[in-house]
């Protein structure tokens, strides 16, 4: 089964192209010369932190009984 979740990116026109995060989680940023090149940068840090960050929780629960299931979140009125 494939799961998709839905963030809002936001591009910002820098001195050398465009800046891009995603609004819920700014920390997850990237760049590049063209706002395609940042979108598609964008796309992959967000991947490798969300990665790491789920390795980083199996880590936490390694060894023990947990129950892993959806988690759905209403989206807020833009």
């Amino acid at each position: 089964m494939s799961l998709s979740i839905a963030f809002t990116a936001v591009f910002l026109k820098a001195k050398h192209g465009y800046v891009g995060f995603i609004d819920e989680r700014p920390l997850v940023n990237a760049h590049g010369t063209t706002i395609e090149e940042a979108r598609q940068t964008l796309v992959k840090v967000a991947a490798v932190a969300f990665d790491e960050e789920r390795r980083v929780s199996r880590g936490l629960t390694a060894g023990r009984e947990v129950l892993r299931e959806a988690f759905v979140i209403p989206a807020a009125a833009a």
